[in-house]
């Protein structure tokens, strides 16, 4: 499968199907049983489109979601919902990052319109870093909604056509809703309540912290499974690619929440090309979750090494021969050419 029989020219939307919440090829894609692979899109230090279209270019025929991160770090760059807009112009699937770092209530759900408003149709609901970690420390922190009650907002105001203060929408957003999770956090018996909270909430999709220990993330789902939220939700797993040893040390000092046990840095200290190194292990890792009962999909963060997610993608073969939409493989399906 490469493009879905009613794909319809670039940039205009695709029909809802029955049982379906969205008109978003990701949530398509999911529903109909196949693996799926997201991937993330630092937004640029800059006013050029042109940097959006580049930086999604390098994703082409190897994901089938791009997550557009909203100032990941507490770090300044362009806003999510405008990269998601420059991407739904030409037809990818953007996943559009909300922090409640920055925002109230009211421009939250505003957010979430404009975003629906101009094609985007999945939404990931985060709290965000605190402004402490980014370049703005002096930066006023809101968090006036956490990330769970912003997903019982945005669901609200798709579900019940309603604003939080009970005034009706004319037309709702029609969003596939999303949660992040992080098996490898301590207390690590919390973690399957905290997801059980987010589906609750409204979380359709999740989409996981790094994952560089697969036992751990094993015990996560097996604890959801016990909690029954294995088939309430669909679950991406994190993985990224470590660059060294050094820099394997340096995250999981200074990231919170990412875990990475010891032999994962003496592996990388070991090889003698630890990039390419990094690179097969995160291959091996996508791999072995692939198997895993309740995975669905990956979540594969490759910041700064952007251009090896086609080749990590096809060495996994996590995609089973399927080739995920891209901007020019879908306008020749379209007019009838070979690809």
């Amino acid at each position: 499968m490469s493009v879905f029989a009613d794909e319809p020219h670039p940039g205009l939307p695709l029909p809802i199907l029955p049982g379906h919440v969205s008109a978003g090829r990701f949530e398509r894609v999911l529903r109909a049983g196949h693996f799926a692979v997201t991937t993330e899109l630092a937004p640029p230090d800059s006013a050029d489109p042109e940097e959006v279209y580049a930086r999604a270019r390098l994703f082409d025929g190897a994901v089938d979601a791009i997550n557009a991160t909203d100032g990941s770090g507490a770090n300044c760059h362009m806003s999510s919902v405008a990269v998601c807009a420059l991407l739904t112009r030409i037809g990818y699937s953007p996943v559009l990052q909300i922090s409640c770092r920055d925002r109230n209530r009211i421009a939250i759900q505003g957010e979430i319109l404009g975003g629906a408003a101009m094609g985007v149709c999945n939404l990931l609901c985060l709290s965000g870093d605190g402004v402490q970690a980014g370049d703005h420390p002096q930066a006023k922190p809101v968090f006036d909604l956490d990330s769970t009650t912003l997903l019982a907002t945005a669901k609200r105001l798709r579900d019940e056509a309603r604003f939080e203060s009970g005034r009706p929408l004319t037309s709702p957003p029609r969003l596939f809703l999303g949660g992040a999770a992080n098996p490898f956090a301590d207390p690590l018996d919390w973690q399957p309540w905290r997801l059980a909270q987010k589906i609750a909430a409204g979380a359709q999709f999740i989409q996981t912290q790094y994952c560089y220990d697969v036992p751990r993330l094993k015990t996560f789902l097996t604890r959801a499974e016990d909690l029954g939220l294995l088939e309430k939700v669909f679950i991406l797993v994190g993985v990224g690619p470590l660059a060294s040893a050094k820099s394997a040390e340096w995250i999981r000092k200074a990231v919170p929440g990412v875990h990475i046990p010891d032999a994962i840095i003496r592996r990388l200290a070991g090889a003698e090309k630890p990039k390419a190194e990094g690179r097969k292990l995160c291959v091996e890792i996508m791999q072995e979750v692939a198997t895993l009962k309740g995975v669905h999909g990956v979540h594969l963060m490759a910041y700064k090494q952007e251009d090896a997610v086609v080749d990590m993608v096809a060495s996994s073969g996590v995609l089973k021969g399927r080739t995920p939409w891209s901007p020019a493989r879908s306008q020749t399906l379209i007019e009838g050419t070979s690809p």
